[in-house]
């Protein structure tokens, strides 16, 4: 059975992302975004949220390339001389493997984020990372056990299937075969850990290879092929792109992927296929 979710990542990072998330809510087809707890404008992205009921908020969760909720000096192990986390993902995930100091700091922040979030009143919707780094081992083990302290009951999959993907863009099957190539045994062996919690998550996701540029014509491409399957489409959406937004590239398409959720021909191709999109705890009411 076909099921959509479609999300925006890095909501709260910037007001341009905030409205971007509001409007593609109310006027097309985002269904979820997830919150950065920590980003400059997270207090902004909670308010516009509390406004949008059936927006699914779940928590981004930061632990590469941006900054912390605790204090820098609590988890020295974890962030550089500039009091953010380490920008390169294999080096923060080669230390928090094998360095126990590191695992317990990391676990200490998942926490504070984690009661961020709560703080704000929100109902969690998902989890999920910042450059996917949920799927290194050691903080899916610590996501998986804290999942009943802080009712985490969906958490994203990034499993691109390369081919499917492949036929449904006609390009990029270099780079799609090769992200599945260094990804496709940690997603799948996040899939089984999440199965034996009994966590809800995706089958797949759409955009894995495509990150920055999810313009109208590739999301509408997307919905014309959507497998049969609980699909993930995310997003990097903002009105506007400009240097002040960090953490971005510049050569991310941010106002193109904003456009694409509003999009009329994109709005047609998912009525066409008799869907509408859906936060993750479509899943869990699915199932009850």
């Amino acid at each position: 059975m076909k099921r959509l979710i479609v999300t925006a990542d890095d909501f709260g990072l910037d007001l341009a992302v905030n409205e971007a998330v509001e409007q593609g809510h109310r006027r097309g087809i985002l269904s979820a975004a997830s919150l950065m707890v920590a980003a400059p404008a997270a207090s902004d992205a909670v308010a516009r949220a509390k406004r949008l009921p059936e927006l699914g908020v779940g928590l981004h969760l930061v632990l590469v390339d941006g900054r912390p909720v605790l204090p820098p000096g609590e988890i020295p192990d974890l962030v550089g001389p500039d009091g953010r986390f380490l920008s390169d993902p294999f080096r923060a995930g080669i230390r928090i493997f094998f360095s126990a100091v590191a695992r317990w700091q990391m676990e200490r922040e998942i926490r504070a984020q984690l009661d961020a979030f709560r703080a704000t009143g929100l109902a969690l919707d998902h989890v999920n990372a910042h450059h996917h780094f949920h799927t290194h081992p050691t903080v899916a083990n610590c996501l998986i056990r804290l999942a009943p302290e802080y009712g985490i009951k969906a958490v994203r999959v990034p499993y691109e299937r390369p081919v499917q993907a492949w036929r449904a863009t006609g390009d990029r099957l270099a780079a799609r075969l090769g992200a599945w190539l260094t990804q496709a045994h940690w997603t799948r062996r996040l899939k089984r850990r999440l199965d034996r919690a009994g966590i809800f998550h995706n089958d797949c996701v759409l955009g894995l290879s495509d990150t920055g540029a999810m313009r109208k014509e590739r999301v509408k491409s997307y919905l014309e092929h959507l497998p049969d399957c609980v699909s993930e489409l995310y997003v990097h959406a903002a009105t506007s792109h400009w240097a002040g937004i960090e953490a971005w590239p510049s050569h991310y398409e941010c106002a193109g992927e904003f456009e694409a959720l509003t999009d009329a021909g994109v709005l047609a191709a998912l009525k066409a296929q008799g869907l509408k999109s859906m936060p993750f705890a479509g899943l869990t009411r699915e199932a009850a």
